[in-house]
């Protein structure tokens, strides 16, 4: 007959949004993906230089353009009381609690930096960090309905 009959075809539709723990789970993961990119860059002694794109309006004659402008992205890691590296999970700007009491992970040198945000990114991925990304969503977002 037709080329359609060969097929299973179904009555399911594409969602119109997401729910909002996918989201807040998606953009976390995006951040740590930039959290690798830098952490492989400082690992192989380079510098990586992060664009995100900027819709600006021409004074004069009022003609929208997007414009590619640098971005500062800051490292997530940093030296602790020990002495030792320790890596903070962030989500915006609050520091995620990955455990009761526990705010970082202690890493052994830059080169396990990445190994340890792939595991994080997996940790994400997995949904283990849902409910600290919505306690940091949350808090942010009561500071708002005053």
């Amino acid at each position: 007959m037709t080329a359609l009959s060969a097929l299973k075809l179904t009555a399911t539709r594409k969602p119109q949004n997401l729910p909002q723990v996918v989201q807040r789970r998606n953009k976390l993961i995006g951040r740590i993906a930039e959290q690798i990119e830098l952490a492989t860059a400082q690992a192989n002694g380079t510098t990586h230089l992060f664009t995100k794109v900027r819709t600006l309006t021409d004074k004069e004659t009022g003609i929208r353009k997007q414009v590619e402008t640098s971005k500062r992205v800051k490292g997530w890691w940093f030296t602790g009381d020990n002495g030792k590296l320790a890596l903070s999970v962030r989500y915006g700007a609050k520091v995620l609690e990955l455990a009761k009491g526990k705010y970082a992970i202690e890493v052994a040198n830059t080169a396990e930096l990445v190994n340890t945000l792939e595991i994080v990114k997996q940790a994400t991925e997995n949904g283990e960090l849902d409910d600290a990304i919505d306690n940091a969503a949350n808090t942010l977002k009561s500071g708002f309905g005053k």
